[in-house]
């Protein structure tokens, strides 16, 4: 799966471009997550506070189409595994990708309405082959139309 589509073999349009994205992280704005988010075209909500983030995701105005959390500024990997179940459980399945230093082995699930796990420190492919695989929903339908 690749993040263009290509339908006229001499245009391609990047598929991953105008995703809404909210990062749960500590990390600066300019960080290395949003770069690379922001390199695949993502418009980033950054958010330093697990709850407040959780809050908005449910009420807010904006519907995310990806949540990213980077598990090592909230905790650790279990209370990022916690927010995911939170969220399943109000019955919002917007895709999830873990990151955490904690992660021994990557996880690209089946099941699309479970998180990928991806091992920090984050590298670039990485990064892009967890977007690919979380937003492999969106990518089918770019395809489709």
């Amino acid at each position: 799966m690749t993040l263009f589509n290509a339908v006229d073999p001499f245009s391609a349009t990047v598929v991953g471009f105008g995703v809404r994205t909210l990062l749960i992280s500590t990390e600066p704005t300019h960080g290395p997550v949003s770069r690379r988010l922001s390199g695949m075209g993502c418009h980033i909500e950054i958010c330093d506070e697990l709850y407040f983030a959780l809050d908005r995701v449910l009420d807010g105005p904006q519907d995310f189409e990806l949540i990213v959390i980077d598990c090592d500024s909230i905790g650790g990997l279990a209370q990022g595994r916690r927010a995911h179940m939170l969220l399943k459980a109000t019955g919002r399945f917007t895709p999830v990708i873990l990151v955490s230093s904690e992660c021994v082995e990557q996880t690209f699930p089946c099941n699309r309405h479970e998180a990928t796990e991806l091992r920090a420190p984050l590298s670039a492919v990485s990064l892009r082959v967890g977007f690919e695989h979380a937003m492999q929903e969106r990518l089918l339908m770019a395809r489709a139309s």
